[in-house]
């Protein structure tokens, strides 16, 4: 696999929104979790581009700033792989830079919504205690400590990082 990764660029915009609209339902920003998205620029340098050796998009990762219970937090994802490259383990690339790179920043969390058995490999689980605004599934919420206790504590709704 000939793939290499890189921070998002506003030229990489129209680009990885034609993925997410390709790897997701049309309706994909009538989420609920879209709703803490809404005015709320990415996480510059959390958000990640994957080109194959053709220089095509192969997968994208965005994140968000959110609040949980009055505490900061990233929100990752959406994450998509283009599906000529589902299989090969971009999606986990993207993750796992995007854990190094937030890790390093200082982040001491991030969650997410989603498969508890695909994003426990990454040391993601179920967060107790955390509300994302419904419909969400409560055993879907899932999250990680980037820094010793970093989720100690930190219980509540998980509401727009603007608000």
């Amino acid at each position: 696999m000939d793939i290499t990764t890189a921070r998002e660029k506003p030229d990489d915009w129209w680009e990885v929104e034609a993925l997410f609209d390709t790897c997701f339902a049309p309706g994909r920003t009538a989420l609920s979790s879209y709703r803490l998205r809404d005015d709320v620029p990415p996480i510059a340098n959390l958000c990640l581009v994957a080109r194959d050796s053709y220089g095509q998009v192969a997968g994208a990762i965005r994140n968000w700033p959110v609040r949980v219970g009055g505490r900061d937090a990233v929100l990752l994802g959406p994450v998509a792989v283009h599906p000529t490259h589902q299989g090969e383990g971009i999606a986990a690339l993207l993750i796992w830079r995007c854990l190094e790179v937030a890790a390093k920043a200082g982040h001491p969390r991030i969650l997410l919504v989603g498969d508890a058995p695909y994003y426990g490999r990454f040391g993601f689980q179920r967060l107790e205690g955390v509300q994302m605004p419904p419909p969400t599934n409560p055993d879907r919420v899932l999250g990680i400590a980037l820094r010793k206790d970093g989720w100690d504590g930190v219980v509540g709704p998980v509401t727009r990082a603007a608000d």
